[in-house]
């Protein structure tokens, strides 16, 4: 895993580093109360682990995949096979893939530095998917190319399945190996490593923010990268540096953002004074007989959210068997795409006309069952954050609210406020997007509000700001 002298293959959760004599109380309690929960953190000069908790263990990495995306895009841009004015053309198979993306067109073409950056803020899925089959001549073939590339380094127990990280049961990793890969790209490309530490970037008249919350917040973090979906929790690569000091963390499985920002916060916070100022920090060697993980070791690894003997037989794929049919698992994603312009201002939005409205605005099919299929946006955090489907809206934000919009199905609310988030920029900065439930059977309506503004002039502003985008709303006192 890391070089021999680092002792890195060696380590454990024994390795725990206690400092003053005080365990993680935090971590730990995070750990044993939450199933999907794991994270590790590493001394990036030395290769020590400084903490551990399930660091092997088997978790969906979600847009944590989006890194390997950039690593293998940058290692073609180092070998001179790609520049960065270079265009990438969107495929219908990319264009369609659903949020978090930059909405990109089929058969438009964006530069790879722009994918690179709608990567790193957005973790925008259709880019992803140009990319990979830009780079690999097929999203399959780059699927075979990125789990190759773990292999080499040092990745053992990480299966790629897409670029993007949207559900697949095969497409697995650890805490572990997503350290080796944020080190990985801290070593083998300073030259573009800074593209993690992006805060925002302009496509056309966007601008789009990034996801990571630690970025300009927490004192030496300069990247890495968010991820979200249902199965996986919320996950999180972090890395820092300052005093002289470095360390990767990772933290897999966090109940909300909130919850895994603040995980995160505290392990950078215990562990960073914990790291030497000594080492080299050549760690990551690619190596060309890397182990990988046996179908017979999975089943007895893979955690209760991966449990399944199937899953466990296939881990040996792709390279020792065919990619399996389905991209990923199609029943799990929502098509989640939201109309905010004129054809959605009115407050409540019908099922049928949203859906007419969406295959206007986006030229994608929407499933006529797309209502109850269960959220599954990769990286669709802000909505999913603060969600509350009370009708008193107890959890819900006090003070100035702004609506946005009211539907019949809370599906269609979240994407009301995904897609309002996206285009809102400055108006919805610090905003809290939830839902409140209201009415009851046929008759109940979920309201897309944002909510923690300071008061009624700071609120009444956003709005006006985001009428001027398109984006019909209202603000009131909750």
């Amino acid at each position: 895993m890391f070089s021999r002298a680092a002792g890195f293959a060696a380590a454990t959760s024994r390795s725990l580093f206690v400092a003053g004599g005080l365990a993680l109380a935090v971590s730990a309690g995070a750990a044993h109360a939450n199933p999907k929960y794991a994270g590790i953190v590493i001394d990036a000069k030395t290769g020590k682990v400084l903490y551990s908790e399930a660091p092997d263990d088997l978790r969906y990495p979600a847009s944590l995949t989006k890194m390997m995306t950039v690593y293998l895009t940058f290692e073609a841009l180092e070998a001179g096979k790609i520049r960065k004015d270079t265009l990438v053309p969107v495929s219908k198979n990319a264009a369609a893939e659903p949020p978090s993306k930059l909405g990109v067109r089929p058969g438009s073409k964006l530069t790879v530095e722009q994918a690179i950056q709608a990567l790193v803020t957005r973790s925008a899925n259709d880019v992803a998917t140009a990319l990979g089959e830009f780079l690999g001549g097929s999203e399959d073939r780059f699927a075979r190319m990125m789990t190759q590339k773990a292999r080499a380094l040092g990745m053992t127990r990480t299966v790629y399945r897409n670029a993007h990280g949207l559900p697949n049961t095969a497409q697995v990793t650890t805490a572990r190996d997503q350290a080796r890969l944020g080190l990985a790209l801290r070593q083998h490309f300073p030259q573009y490593y800074a593209y993690f530490n992006t805060r925002s970037f302009r496509y056309g008249k966007q601008t789009i923010g990034n996801h990571n919350r630690l970025l300009g917040v927490v004192r030496g973090v300069d990247g890495i990268k968010t991820g979200y979906t249902r199965a996986s929790g919320f996950n999180l690569v972090t890395s820092a540096q300052a005093d002289g000091r470095s360390v990767v963390g990772v933290v897999l499985g966090g109940r909300s953002g909130g919850a895994r920002d603040q995980q995160m916060k505290q392990l950078i916070a215990r562990y960073m004074p914990a790291a030497s100022r000594r080492g080299g920090g050549n760690l990551i060697a690619e190596t060309a007989d890397a182990p990988t993980l046996t179908a017979s070791a999975a089943a007895n690894t893979v955690s209760a959210n991966v449990a399944s003997v199937e899953t466990a037989r296939s881990l040996d794929l792709p390279e020792n068997g065919p990619i399996p049919t389905y991209r990923y698992e199609e029943s799990r994603i929502e098509t989640a795409y939201a109309a905010t312009t004129s054809e959605s201002s009115t407050r409540v939005v019908g099922k049928d006309a949203l859906a007419a409205t969406l295959r206007i605005q986006r030229n994608v099919a929407v499933p006529a069952a797309a209502p109850e299929i269960a959220v599954e946006q990769d990286d669709a955090e802000p909505a999913v954050d603060a969600l509350t489907t009370s009708s008193t809206a107890a959890s819900a934000p006090s003070g100035w609210v702004i609506q946005i919009g009211a539907t019949p199905d809370r599906v269609q609310a979240l994407a009301l406020l995904d897609r309002a988030q996206d285009r809102g920029g400055k108006a919805l900065r610090g905003a809290q997007p939830f839902t409140v439930a209201v009415g009851n059977g046929s008759e109940q309506l979920y309201r897309a509000r944002f909510g923690g503004f300071s008061g009624q002039d700071n609120a009444v502003n956003a709005c006006k700001a985001l009428k001027k985008k398109g984006i019909a709303c209202w603000a009131s006192q909750q």
